[in-house]
């Protein structure tokens, strides 16, 4: 299957093109053969929000509204249990042990996929496709039980979140080798099954992730996010809403993102030091939230005296959101660990420049010196020098705005579903269709011993991920309740958090 290895920000002078992946199709058209098949879409995060599942209902979405049946399964949130919605849609929801520092996200408990199948299909007995989104502890438990299944459905599989970059980040050596090793492992023997035959990654650092740990590459594909430009537009400007935040006519700048270490809000605090001390005329707009306050507050202290400076305004989404984008003078992103960055593309759509750390997803959004800029990680004074360079310079702003608004019209929500699409009707061709809809769930022959030892090889790998999880958790604590911890800055309690939750 063929890729596009150019980034997504080419040239803002001349027209991007996207590969339509070897397809000989209209980028519009939806494949036909899909209309009224059943699709098991399985998420570790369905409710949150943030850019994983923000992508993941908008597929869902998509593909119900060409009539797909998409049985929606995912970790329980706030309490929210499984529910059955208009139009046959359904959507389960799964105990787990909730994170700590965001309870809104779990590691779910073991399960049986034979059940799971019976609740979300009750006639059909098998989906003809199972779609993962950021497999975790939900995704690798689906993987796993898959290979006891005589004709297994077709499996793609969206990976969203390098877990493995947190792990380095946080953890000491050789304990980040070993917790690295663990998941590039375990993800390795996953995504190699016959099964899952099309991985989308949405950066060539993740492409080489994935290759390293041993996945074919003829199973990778690259898949960018999408954006919606008709609701993310300069049209959204507020005038009224700019002066409420800059009354003195101060550059407002915005930053978009869910409030917890692994944002980069200790750079981005340290950005706000450096501009006051040179006098900067800015306000900083900060977006975002976190459902634990402790959390939320703990980001909020890195602004402690900055209060004239910076303002928090919580979650926003729809219209405000928009607004808040395009009332703004240019667009910062800190973190560093982002394999997309869904905000990123968003701010372009509302004709924002970007200044960004050139790392991850961000790197292949941003098109460097044409749409904004991007920094090294480090470069501090850099990150500055290039806000100062655009709040001084209103037509630049407007020129780099301009070249982000064309780059995110190339990448709407629709043009990138109709995608998954296609490489979801190609996988059912290639399936023999025939006896995976016919087909039912068989459990191994206890009184056969070649089945008792597939049984006990496949529950021996569910009992390793479980232990895997319960170790990082059991670290967690102890390494919360050391010296170390308590002296430590808050990026290290959260980003643990992050790590075990996707």
């Amino acid at each position: 299957m063929p890729e596009s290895n150019e980034p997504l920000a080419s040239n803002c002078n001349k027209a991007v093109t996207v590969s339509k992946q070897g397809f000989t199709h209209d980028e519009f058209e939806f494949p036909s053969v899909l209309k009224g098949k059943h699709v098991l879409l399985a998420t570790e995060s369905f409710g949150p929000v943030n850019g994983v599942s923000r992508t993941t209902l908008s597929l869902v979405q998509y593909l119900r509204a060409h009539s797909v049946h998409v049985a929606v399964v995912a970790p329980e949130f706030n309490g929210l249990k499984s529910q059955t919605e208009k139009n046959e849609n359904m959507e389960i929801r799964l105990r787990g042990y909730p994170m700590p520092y965001d309870t809104s996200l779990s590691v779910v408990y073991p399960f049986r996929i034979d059940k799971l199948f019976a609740t979300a299909f009750k006639q059909q007995q098998q989906p003809d496709v199972i779609y993962l989104a950021s497999p975790a502890s939900l995704g690798f438990q689906i993987l796993l039980q898959l290979q006891q299944l005589t004709h297994q459905p077709p499996v793609l599989l969206n990976f969203q979140t390098d877990l493995s970059a947190y792990i380095e980040i946080l953890f000491p050596f050789p304990l980040s080798y070993w917790g690295m090793w663990v998941f590039r492992s375990v993800q390795g023997y996953l995504f190699s099954h016959p099964s899952v035959r099309t991985i989308f990654f949405p950066s060539r650092g993740v492409r080489e992730y994935l290759e390293k740990a041993g996945v074919p590459s003829s199973k990778l594909l690259n898949l960018r996010r999408g954006v919606k430009t008709d609701l993310f537009s300069p049209s959204a400007r507020s005038e009224q809403y700019r002066e409420e935040l800059a009354p003195n006519n101060e550059i407002i700048l915005v930053c978009v993102a869910r409030l917890a270490a692994e944002k980069g809000f200790e750079f981005l605090a340290e950005v706000a030091r450096s501009l006051i001390a040179k006098n900067f005329p800015f306000k900083l707009v900060i977006v975002g939230g976190n459902c634990k306050a402790d959390v939320a507050r703990e980001v909020q202290d890195l602004f402690l005296g900055m209060e004239n400076f910076v303002t928090f305004t919580g979650f926003l989404q729809g219209e405000q959101l928009a607004r808040a984008y395009a009332s703004a003078d240019m667009f910062v992103h800190c973190s560093i660990t982002e394999t997309f960055g869904l905000v990123v593309l968003e701010a372009m759509a509302s004709g924002l420049p970007v200044v960004a750390r050139d790392m991850g997803g961000p790197s292949e959004i941003v098109a460097d010196k044409e749409s904004g800029y991007l920094v090294d990680p480090s470069d501090l004074e850099g990150f500055v020098s290039c806000v100062e360079r655009l709040g001084q310079d209103a037509e630049l702003r407007s020129t780099m705005g301009m070249c982000g608004r064309d780059i995110a019209l190339q990448a709407t929500w629709e043009k990138i579903n109709n995608r998954v699409a296609w490489q979801i009707a190609e996988a059912l061709s290639k399936n023999n269709r025939t006896s995976t809809m016919t087909t039912k769930f068989t459990r191994p022959d206890l009184y056969s011993w070649s089945s008792q030892l597939s049984y006990m090889r496949v529950t021996g790998q569910i009992l390793i991920i479980c232990g895997v999880w319960l170790g990082l958790i059991l670290t967690w604590w102890l390494v919360r309740a050391s010296l170390v911890v308590k002296t430590s800055s808050l990026w290290v309690r959260h980003a643990f958090g992050r790590i075990l939750s996707l």
